[in-house]
């Protein structure tokens, strides 16, 4: 959305016509949303704005045929290795030389999908924030193996889709995960150890701290299962780190498929 909206030619790849049908219908909603609020006086503009937008838009569910006419890809598929490095394998044989793969995720090494690939240099992480229409921020990954040109190209492009770009090295986490992650594994103890409610955490960092959410609404925003996943995956990378101890209730939880707001209740119910 954000790139067809500064003037990009997006192709949204998916598994299958009804997601993408799904995918660009939320989108519509979504730029409607927008341009209430950016054209609030001029309804012309708005509509208009909504329809260029759209016209740089295109589908496809079969990544492999579009990628030949990319400049950049930026994957944001599951949180599994595995799957993303097929993915990139799949992709380096179809993309010109000059394309430049980027992944969106959150907790993985981009060294390791970059290593799947024959394009090492042309190759970083572009990690958005959700919800991304709303949110100013991108970090911008470099791997050691990232050159210079293709780094910068990830910057300009970042700027260009009206986001402000932060660098980081290819380290657990980035810079928010790895700060934001720990902190909301220490709220879960707190609470586990009985010395707070949940209710006066989420109270306390939203008046004390001035966050907009207390940490365990955002946990139950995230996905417990999402939380979990990252958590694991830093804790067998570094199994002597205390900040990335297992948390027993948050185990139970997402067990009991209770995975936050997606499933109607997490640390909270959802109606």
């Amino acid at each position: 959305q954000v790139a067809a909206a500064s003037g990009h030619t997006v192709v949204l790849v998916d598994q299958s016509d009804e997601i993408l049908k799904k995918s660009t219908k939320g989108i519509e909603e979504s730029l409607k949303r927008v341009t209430k609020k950016k054209f609030a006086d001029k309804p012309e503009a708005g509509a208009e704005f909504i329809k260029k937008t759209l016209k740089n838009l295109t589908t496809s569910t079969d990544a492999a045929s579009v990628v030949h006419s990319t400049d950049l890809v930026i994957e944001a598929i599951v949180e599994n290795l595995e799957v993303k490095n097929q993915l990139f394998k799949t992709l380096d044989k179809f993309a010109p030389e000059h394309t430049i793969f980027a992944s969106n995720t959150s907790s993985l090494q981009i060294t390791e999908m970059a290593n799947a690939t024959t394009r090492q240099d042309r190759f970083g992480g572009l990690h958005f924030f959700n919800p991304v229409p709303m949110m100013k921020l991108v970090e911008v990954i470099k791997t050691p193996m990232t050159s210079q040109k293709t780094f910068e190209s990830l910057m300009d492009f970042s700027k260009a889709v009206g986001k402000s770009p932060v660098s980081c090295k290819d380290t657990p986490g980035f810079i928010v995960n790895r700060l934001l992650v720990p902190y909301m594994m220490e709220a879960v103890r707190l609470f586990e150890r009985g010395d707070a409610s949940k209710e006066d955490i989420d109270v306390a960092m939203k008046l004390g701290a001035g966050y907009p959410m207390g940490p365990f609404e955002l946990l139950d925003y995230v996905g417990l299962d999402t939380s979990k996943y990252i958590i694991d995956g830093w804790h067998s990378l570094e199994p002597n780190n205390p900040l990335f101890a297992p948390s027993p209730l948050l185990n139970k939880l997402v067990e009991e498929k209770k995975l936050g707001k997606k499933t109607g209740e997490g640390f909270y119910k959802y109606k």
